[in-house]
């Protein structure tokens, strides 16, 4: 395939925005090359600027859940449009969507949406200091939560270390209200609380992570969060921006029947439209503006095309409670046909799979947190990348990042994918 006009305008781009990519995940910076510019998007497939046809397995970073240009969702959207894009005011869209989150997700009785993943766990770590009255949280090496500043620190000296900033931009005073830990690792944590006993607000995880590729949680992780969480007053955050209305209806809460204390949403939840929203029991909403102390505001907060799409999407998935199945067999499928013509081919990997989020590492080992992720071999991740890109199949442009299976692939656009991989794998 070639990419003489995503090239060209790829040097364009560069031009007048920082690195030509408005997100740095966009880039090629990790594979190298040069990105591909789209031009249009249906059902399991990507068109780009150079007319090749390409399987997409990132699907806008997960949103994409029932394919692209899903028809509820647009026609949901352009009527919409038709009565006005944007009022600053409360619309009766809001309540409706909301209502119908707060029926499908466990343990929480009210939602507030905002603009992005990054606003919503941004909200949610303001809200768990305003409500405990504590300073301090703990996130995992490994798991996003945006680029918030509490959220883009590295790892101290030691495991009960105060962090330090790996961005700059980020102070030190920030810095040292974070403290880090490891995926997985349930006595790491427990070391921190005993370390700052009184001072934890908050645990906020992705339940599943997905950035640094598809990594579950070990049987007994989140639950054992939750008492860790429960016996010392500190409130547990569930990162759902992926997760949430992707691997079931009501999210990894009921996926795992563990209850989080907060929960945040994006992705799926927007249809594809930028938004994002976090959602409690009702007495720790109740904290926000302008019931309570803790502000947070947003003029585009609840936009109505995005509540319109995030609305037509959630209706889809409500009346269809089996297309998780649906999703679950399709990935339980690739990843099978996958391991086959990798292990046939000699290639040494390890595949980590939950629902419909799948994930290749280059790796004999289990892959269970950042630093097992780390130990990936990129060389081959790379030659894998634009083999693939070459075969027509679109995977993250980078070994950190899940793969996202969509209702629209069909069998057939699996066995494709599957045999591509067989004979890209064959020329490592």
């Amino acid at each position: 395939m070639l990419y003489k006009r995503s090239s060209q305008l790829f040097a364009e781009a560069e031009k007048v925005i920082p690195g030509g990519v408005n997100s740095p995940v966009r880039a090629f910076k990790a594979v190298g090359g040069t990105p591909i510019f789209v031009k249009s998007a249906k059902g399991a497939y990507l068109y780009d600027e150079d007319g090749n046809k390409l399987i997409d397995y990132i699907n806008s970073w997960g949103p994409m859940i029932l394919g692209h240009a899903y028809e509820p969702v647009v026609e949901a959207v352009v009527e919409r449009a038709k009565l006005g894009t944007s009022f600053g005011m409360p619309t009766e869209l809001e309540t409706q969507i909301a209502a119908l989150a707060v029926k499908m997700v466990p343990n929480i009785d009210k939602i507030r949406f905002v603009n992005s993943g990054t606003e919503a766990c941004m909200s949610a770590i303001r809200l768990a200091r305003g409500y405990t009255k504590r300073d301090k949280i703990i996130k995992f090496a490994g798991c996003y939560h945006g680029h918030s500043d509490s959220f883009l620190i590295q790892a101290g000296s030691g495991a009960i270390t105060f962090g330090s900033p790996n961005s700059p931009g980020v102070t030190a005073g920030t810095a040292k209200d974070t403290l880090l830990a490891r995926y997985n690792d349930l006595s790491n944590v427990a070391e921190l609380i005993t370390a700052n006993p009184n001072e934890i607000a908050a645990i906020i995880v992705e339940p599943v992570a997905g950035n640094m590729g598809c990594i579950p949680p070990k049987e007994g992780f989140l639950e054992g969060l939750r008492q860790l969480c429960t016996d010392n007053g500190i409130l547990l955050i569930f990162d759902e921006v992926m997760t949430g209305f992707r691997l079931a209806a009501g999210g990894v809460q009921e996926l795992a029947g563990v209850s989080s204390d907060i929960v945040c949403f994006g992705k799926v939840i927007g249809g594809g439209l930028p938004v994002g929203a976090f959602a409690a029991r009702a007495e720790i909403m109740n904290y926000l503006a302008p019931l309570g102390p803790v502000y947070q505001a947003g003029t585009l907060s609840g936009n109505p095309l995005a509540m319109a799409a995030g609305l037509a999407m959630l209706q889809a998935l409500d009346a269809d409670r089996e297309v998780f199945n649906r999703l679950k067999d399709k990935t339980a499928y690739l990843a099978a046909g996958i391991d086959r013509v990798l292990r046939n081919n000699n290639v040494v990997f390890t595949i980590n799979t939950i629902g419909s989020m799948i994930s290749v590492h280059f790796d004999e080992n289990a892959v269970v947190d950042f630093q097992t992720a780390a130990k990936g071999d990129n060389e081959t991740f790379k030659k894998f990348f634009h083999g693939l890109l070459q075969e027509g199949i679109y995977i993250a442009p980078s070994a950190y990042e899940t793969w996202f299976i969509t209702d629209a692939l069909t069998y057939e656009d699996l066995d494709f994918t599957i045999q591509a991989i067989d004979k890209v794998s064959k020329t490592f």
